[in-house]
């Protein structure tokens, strides 16, 4: 433990807990709307933009993050366009918009699977995209999206509340583009996903500081333990928000007794 250097975490932990800034509130939403795969399917579209632009600077170091800003734009394009697609889909059919979502989940990794199959370094990019290098993460990295975060927030709790679905979709598909970049398909869906559902017994601001506070919690249990039994720190991280999400689960439930949450659950 003495030999471990611990500031090694510093900036991951900075960028996890930059990441929950936004993905908190947007959880909370998108599993009260019932659009849980939304996120997920979001991610890998733009994560699939990212590749395709990289590919098309074959002289470009393939796997060193944060990407080019071309692949940048290339992602929020392609996000962009998914979060249409989304939108005007469950317009056109919304009683199957989950199975919609999950077809554009695995169109957008198959899609990815392809483009990469003939490059030497492929099974590294899709790993790093999946799993992201929250560990290598650096300072230069986090500046350009808390900028980006600091907007999204002062849109989501302002005039984004009284935009339409598509507004919504839209805005979503700007943060997930960072957030991928950042951490990885599955800790931004995990982000998103395990705070709200760990905290459902919650309502309000009391629900909103306490996903905070188990997102932040499992992102620090996640890296000491990646750094201290030398795992990967990306899949660490999730596998500790899945089990505080089942914690919460377990000890947070409405109108019950002894170690049990007993706050209503008005906003589900």
């Amino acid at each position: 433990m003495d030999a471990l250097d611990w500031t090694l975490l510093v900036a991951p932990f900075a960028a996890g807990l930059l990441v929950l800034a936004t993905h908190v509130v947007l959880g909370i939403d998108v599993l009260r709307r019932g659009i849980i795969f939304i996120d997920l399917a979001i991610a890998q579209v733009a994560a699939l933009g990212a590749v395709a632009a990289s590919l098309t600077d074959p002289d470009a170091v393939f796997h060193d993050l944060p990407l080019g800003m071309g692949a940048q734009l290339a992602a929020a394009l392609a996000a962009g366009a998914g979060a249409l697609l989304l939108t005007w889909c469950e317009r056109r059919w919304p009683d199957i918009q989950e199975a919609l979502i999950g077809l554009v989940f695995v169109f957008a990794a198959a899609a990815g699977i392809l483009l990469l199959a003939h490059h030497p370094h492929g099974g590294e990019h899709l790993r790093d995209l999946l799993a992201g290098q929250l560990l290598w993460v650096s300072w230069s990295a986090l500046w350009p999206v808390a900028l980006l975060y600091a907007v999204v927030l002062a849109l989501w709790f302002g005039p984004a509340q009284r935009w339409p679905r598509v507004g919504f979709y839209l805005l979503f598909a700007v943060t997930v583009t960072a957030s991928v970049q950042l951490v990885g398909v599955l800790l931004v869906f995990t982000s998103l996903i395990a705070p709200a559902v760990a905290t459902r017994a919650f309502s309000g601001t009391r629900r909103i500081v306490a996903a905070y506070l188990v997102g932040a919690t499992g992102y620090a249990a996640g890296l000491i333990l990646s750094l201290y039994v030398d795992l990967p720190a990306g899949a660490t991280v999730v596998c500790c928000l899945c089990l505080l999400a089942l914690a919460g689960l377990a000890f947070f439930r409405p109108n019950a007794g002894g170690l049990y949450c007993s706050i209503t659950n008005k906003s589900n």
